[in-house]
């Protein structure tokens, strides 16, 4: 009998050390996403007066504006944010992150046609607020946002949503470039370049858009991507993709850069969690997703992270990367898609994060800036790194989300 109690006592010990663990896991996620809806504004600054205006009927007519917050703008990284926030609130059942969502979608279509009707298309879009809402030049403009549109779009119907969700759809299957194989490319900064971010700037609005519409093209589509991205970009030798390929040089670029690898990871996981389950290519992609994990595993340092150049450990540790690897690994043992041996690459990945990353208050370190393509290392080397930089914050909260049942998932095993 006293055998018996004291092995139900270890087993109550170690259910109440997952549970604490579990509730810091929340509490630093929390943190994370309540930093965002402290800090966001949903507002305009006069770039001379330095007045804030709340909408575009207070600006004067030849006030220049810009956003009072970068949380505020419609740009790739916003999206990213959107739908993790409302994976934030589906998972909390906390309506505060996905009206932060629904929130940020209402702000661009409520006010963007003030700034189109300005637009005189000699300055780039990007220099008006909401260019690129309605300009819809390259996959950066509307892939990640397309799809954040579509995740609100399920609680607040209005028309011009699906307006803009079926444009989007247009720009990416009619009139993006491509190779003649289907590949989708970008004019520069040499014609018809191959980038390993848009397979994120595509495939997750594809696959949403597939289940949408009901027409499996956009699912034959999205993974036509993943096969022909693989194709030109993965190193076999590496494990790893490198950042581009040039079609015209017929050779890669230099870099296998962490972002780039996260984006491609990311793409897939989106794509899974949405792929029909009987779909013919789905098990493709897992093993493809699962070559690819233990491909970045190789490359995961003494803390659990991963470095700005994954093979270049003289290279900075950099967060974006390693919350969007800690997240899809995550994800795919708790789907089952990958055996469970490989939680300790995420848990790992958590905890570097938790410890190193993540501030008190939310903030999230070392997140590298937007990045080009270069044809040399230096290049990578010393773009700089920034604290709560919007390209790694959608990545963590996700991150954190998925590690949470995983070690809830691993306390009923």
């Amino acid at each position: 009998m006293k055998k018996w109690m004291t092995i139900g006592l270890i087993f109550l010990q170690i259910s109440m050390v997952h549970a604490q663990a579990n509730d810091i896991d929340e509490a630093v996620t929390r943190r994370v996403a309540d930093y965002i809806l402290e800090h966001a504004e949903f507002t305009f600054q006069g770039i001379m007066n330095r007045r804030i205006y709340t909408s575009t009927k207070d600006i004067p007519k030849d006030e220049q504006v810009r956003f009072a917050s970068p949380f505020g703008e419609w740009h790739y990284t916003n999206g990213v944010l959107n739908m993790a926030m409302i994976n934030l609130s589906n998972y909390l059942n906390e309506d505060k992150y996905s009206e932060f969502a629904a929130g940020h979608v209402a702000f661009g279509f409520d006010n963007y046609q003030f700034f189109q009707k300005r637009f005189d298309g000699n300055r780039a879009h990007y220099h008006y607020p909401f260019g690129q809402l309605w300009t819809m030049r390259e996959l950066d403009d509307c892939g990640a946002m397309g799809a954040s549109v579509i995740d609100v779009y399920q609680k607040v119907k209005r028309p011009e949503y699906k307006e803009y969700i079926e444009n989007t759809a247009r720009h990416i299957t009619e009139k993006q470039d491509r190779l003649d194989d289907g590949t989708l490319v970008r004019k520069f900064p040499y014609e018809m370049t191959l980038w390993a971010d848009d397979l994120y700037m595509s495939v997750p609005f594809l696959a949403r858009m597939g289940r949408f519409s009901g027409d499996s093209k956009y699912f034959d589509d999205a993974i036509h991507q993943v096969e022909k991205f693989t194709e030109y970009l993965w190193n076999e030798d590496k494990g790893l993709y490198y950042h581009c390929y040039y079609s015209d040089l017929k050779r890669n670029g230099v870099a296998h850069w962490g972002r780039c690898n996260g984006w491609v990871m990311m793409a897939q996981v989106h794509l899974l969690n949405i792929l029909p389950a009987d779909h013919p290519k789905r098990d493709w992609i897992i093993r493809n997703l699962e070559r690819q994990i233990l491909g970045i595993a190789k490359y995961q340092n003494a803390d659990g992270l991963w470095h700005q150049v994954l093979d270049k450990t003289d290279s900075y540790v950099e967060s974006s990367c390693s919350a969007m690897f800690v997240y899809c690994t995550a994800r795919a043992v708790n789907e089952g898609w990958i055996d469970k041996r490989y939680a300790s690459i995420a848990i790992r990945g958590w905890e570097g994060l938790k410890t190193h990353e993540i501030t008190y208050d939310g903030q999230l370190k070392d997140v590298c800036v937007g990045t080009g393509i270069e044809n040399d290392m230096v290049f990578y080397y010393n773009r700089p790194a920034r604290t709560n930089e919007k390209h790694g914050l959608g990545a963590v909260i996700d991150a954190g989300i998925e590690i949470i049942r995983l070690k809830k998932n691993s306390a009923g095993n």
